[in-house]
């Protein structure tokens, strides 16, 4: 199906995790067809080892690990054996972030990033984000607008954000700087909103502020 797909072009094809990392290294990827349960490393142990992760769509026989594949921003998740309409959806998500992570750069105050929510990936302006709260497995987006919820990682989130624009003030919360209207020792206040702050991240806080005003 890959062979047959007028925007693919197979580029090499694996046994297992190990050999598919050592191909990586000699490769320029943009997508990968991923099997879990492979020989000696899973797929799951195989992206905990790369640098730079490509687009990934899991294929498997096993339903039980399609929540954890969010956790590794996965593009599509397809269960064996793959039907040719499934496998032409999963391609053509890819394109699409393909093609919207490879537009122009946008103006600084029109930064976004795509988060996943409901299976769809939906536009985040990082001007109008409050803050994050972890939940468990899933973490909340709180923006001008509107509040959502998506399965995934508070580590996943704190890697993409900038640094200079935002904080994790808390092990729950990562903060927009520009969005802090007061804070002391404990809380800090968003739109009249009280977060927690961890008492080791003040001073993190105070320069980080300063830095930016």
């Amino acid at each position: 199906m890959i062979k047959d797909h007028p925007n693919l072009t197979l580029v090499a094809e694996y046994n297992n995790a190990i050999e598919t990392k050592n191909g990586l290294l000699d490769n320029e990827i943009d997508l990968i067809f991923l099997d879990i349960e492979m020989p000696i490393l899973s797929g799951f142990e195989l992206l905990d080892d790369l640098p730079n992760q490509p687009q990934i769509v899991f294929v498997t026989g096993k339903t039980k690990y399609a929540y954890k594949a969010f956790d590794y921003s996965a593009t599509d998740y397809l269960q064996k054996p793959v039907s040719k309409e499934r496998f032409n959806n999963a391609t053509l998500k890819a394109i699409n972030m393909y093609k919207l992570k490879n537009q122009a750069v946008l103006p600084e105050d029109e930064d976004f990033i795509f988060v996943k929510s409901n299976l769809k990936n939906r536009k985040v302006f990082l001007n109008r984000l409050k803050y994050i709260q972890a939940l468990g497995d899933y973490v909340k987006f709180v923006t001008e607008e509107d509040n959502f919820v998506v399965l995934a990682t508070m580590k996943s989130f704190e890697k993409e954000l900038p640094s200079d624009k935002f904080m994790r003030t808390h092990k729950s919360y990562i903060v927009n700087l520009d969005k802090v209207e007061r804070y002391n020792s404990k809380t800090i206040e968003i739109a009249k909103e009280k977060l927690p702050l961890s008492r080791h991240k003040k001073n993190n806080l105070i320069e980080a502020l300063s830095s930016n005003a």
